[in-house]
């Protein structure tokens, strides 16, 4: 799927200047996009940006287009003073230098629903750093740069997965193509549609959601996204759940919803072959048809892309890291259309980080 196909709109100059006054006076009040105020009152905020921004994102949430992503394009970006791509993404010390950035795709999300963090993932962060680290270079997670990350439905292992995945992108000077299908654009038979709809494959935990990919056994002081309890048992008991997925994972189904236009649930990656034929059969059928109609985005400093993680799949191909600051940087999060539904996994009702 090239951007052509998605629905997207370009910010005009009038539009960015209102932005970066509602950036100024929002930033002036928060210093970080994980401070639990900011958090709470987003969603509201988040009505101040331009009407023509808003009814956009309102369309891709309520009118699912046919492209299973839209794009929003145009906001400027300062090369120099969001300084150097990050070594790792747990660099954060003090204000970020981008901290105006992702207040903005803080807002754009909070039209589309409530941004969540994983205990898991980057230190139970609300906002995620898509950069390249040194040793990451093979593994199959956004901080690989040698390996093409598969196309994927974000954390498709877990029942309380997001509805939609953001992307900013901050730096990509080596134009390095994000790939995308849509459901919309997948052909099979009704007899192998019909096996896709039954419980009968499972789907792995994915490595960015192991602990050698923790950095710290306890969440940060004051980053708990306002649950109080970032305590290194709720993170061991966090864990636990994940071994559990992996050591037994429950059988689902990989398409749901209508099944004349279905959702997908899908990470070929993190999916083992089955014993079972006339599924593996089904599936194999399946993977082709994402492959037959991959395309790529190679999005720009001051692109925003949307996934609609229930009717596209989205990846990344290869590319050499330098690690001298120029790298690719994108910033990334994970949005769900009902936060209640993760209430028995999360130690508040106001956390937003998933256990």
């Amino acid at each position: 799927m090239s951007s052509s196909i998605m629905d997207q709109i370009v910010i005009s100059v009038e539009e960015v200047n209102n932005i970066q006054g509602l950036l100024r006076d929002v930033s002036r009040q928060y210093k970080s996009v994980e401070d639990a105020g900011f958090l709470n009152e987003v969603s509201v905020v988040a009505h101040e940006l331009p009407r023509r921004l808003r009814n956009f994102l309102n369309n891709f949430k309520r009118q699912e287009p046919p492209g299973g992503a839209c794009l929003i394009k145009g906001y400027p970006i300062d090369d120099r003073k969001i300084g150097p791509t990050p070594e790792h993404w747990k660099q954060r010390n003090g204000i970020s230098s981008t901290l105006e950035e992702e207040l903005l795709l803080m807002l754009f999300g909070a039209l589309l629903g409530d941004a969540i963090a994983w205990a898991t993932q980057q230190d139970a962060h609300v906002l995620h750093e898509v950069v390249p680290i040194k040793g990451d270079e093979n593994e199959q997670i956004s901080t690989g740069s040698n390996q093409a990350i598969w196309w994927h439905n974000e954390d498709a292992f877990h029942p309380f997965r997001g509805d939609y995945v953001a992307l900013m992108c901050l730096r990509n000077f080596d134009r390095i193509p994000t790939t995308l299908a849509s459901a919309d654009q997948i052909k099979l038979s009704q007899r192998e549609i019909d096996i896709l709809f039954e419980p009968r494959f499972t789907i792995y935990p994915d490595q960015s959601h192991a602990e050698k990919n923790s950095f710290a056994a306890v969440l940060p002081s004051g980053n708990d996204n306002g649950n109080g309890n970032g305590t290194g048992t709720i993170l061991k008991t966090a864990y636990e759940r994940i071994r559990e997925m992996h050591n037994n994972p429950s059988k689902l189904a990989v398409l749901y919803g209508d099944p004349q236009s279905p959702y997908l649930r899908l990470d070929p990656y993190f999916m083992r072959p089955l014993e079972d034929d006339e599924a593996q059969f089904a599936l194999n059928a399946l993977i082709r048809a994402v492959d037959r109609c991959l395309g790529e985005v190679v999005l720009e400093p001051g692109d925003f892309l949307f996934v609609d993680n229930y009717r596209a799949v989205h990846g990344r191909r290869q590319f050499k890291a330098r690690y001298d600051g120029s790298d690719r940087w994108l910033k990334r999060m994970n949005i769900t259309s009902d936060l209640r539904k993760s209430r028995s996994v999360r130690t508040t009702c106001s956390s937003r980080v998933i256990y």
